[in-house]
């Protein structure tokens, strides 16, 4: 239990993952209870501040230009304007502020403002996370130059069943960006979305592939597929919160000290459900009541959630 592994086998944690649901959600608890203070749950905040008009043709995304959907294309957002929205995160209890782009990559162009942009936040107190597609390594280094804490780049599932939803960019692709952000220092924020029709092979294939990075991912969003109208996909009638649940702690155990984040489509969970995810090793959830172009669960009913299971938000360091 002491011991952080980046040597994970696919046949380990199909073992793992495949435990008796009450003996899998126990040991993951108990290794969270190891690492982490089980009652601190991490807020982050998440803003779109470029959004729509995307090259990539991902299915799930209501931000790509190859499909219709209501996202209106507009440009990248005024500093004062991000600045006040990452303000009153923090007020609301966020120590972390995420900043979205929807770019195949940071244009050069664009890379001195978002610098300043990164800058800005950086001094709220904010820890500040990106997501802006792929980098250069230079990128990289200018990110973290500018104070950013960690760069968000999802593998979204596993490699066999990504060219089934993504073919303008490869899993490769993905993995090299990965790397990239960590040769510069960075942190990793990377995860997937269920219930698009991949199979448990595919989750865990994904979980094996984060788990084996040089460092594991300081954070793993575990977003629930929330369909889009005008997108080429929709959510798998057959996944259901036990596959969630079971996802969350097999994350937990494999990656003993990350960050687990139930990230998008909290709100089709009920609050039992939650609690379980909670019981089983997630210790962080986005905040706000949209997630770039998805509804999110209002932070009110977040606020009555904690204080009737005695959790706490973290603070910001």
């Amino acid at each position: 239990m002491n011991s952080v592994r980046n040597n994970w086998t696919i046949n380990e944690i199909k073992d793992i993952y495949n435990q008796p649901l009450l003996e899998l959600v126990y040991q993951s608890a108990t290794v969270h209870r190891h690492f982490h203070d089980p009652r601190a749950i991490q807020i982050s905040s998440l803003l779109s501040i470029k959004t729509g008009g995307c090259t990539e043709d991902c299915k799930y995304c209501a931000q790509s230009s190859y499909y219709e959907t209501n996202i209106r294309t507009e440009p990248l957002m005024q500093v004062a304007d991000i600045v006040n929205k990452a303000r009153l995160a923090l007020e609301n209890g966020s120590s972390r502020f995420c900043l979205s782009t929807a770019w195949r990559q940071i244009p050069d162009a664009e890379m001195e403002k978002i610098l300043d942009i990164i800058s800005a936040v950086n001094d709220l107190g904010l820890e500040v996370c990106a997501t802006m597609g792929m980098l250069s390594q230079a990128q990289a280094q200018q990110l973290k130059d500018a104070g950013l804490h960690t760069y968000n780049h999802n593998l979204d599932t596993g490699e066999n069943f990504y060219e089934k939803i993504i073919s303008t960019r490869t899993y490769k692709d993905r993995l090299d960006t990965l790397n990239i952000v960590q040769e510069a220092g960075l942190n990793v924020c990377s995860g997937g979305i269920l219930g698009m029709g991949e199979s448990m092979d595919d989750r865990i294939n994904m979980l094996q592939n984060l788990s084996s990075l040089k460092r594991h991912p300081e954070s793993v969003p575990i977003n629930i597929l929330v369909p889009v109208e005008g997108t080429d996909i929709q959510r798998d009638p057959d996944f259901s919160v036990w596959d969630l649940l079971r996802t969350v702690a097999c994350a937990r155990i494999i990656m003993p000290q990350t960050q687990v984040r139930l990230s998008a489509g909290r709100t089709s969970l009920t609050n039992i459900e939650t609690a379980f995810c909670f019981f089983a090793g997630a210790n962080s959830i986005f905040s706000g009541d949209q997630l770039l172009t998805t509804p999110n669960v209002l932070p009110g009913h977040d606020d009555d959630l904690f204080k009737l299971l005695g959790l706490y938000k973290k603070l910001v360091k």
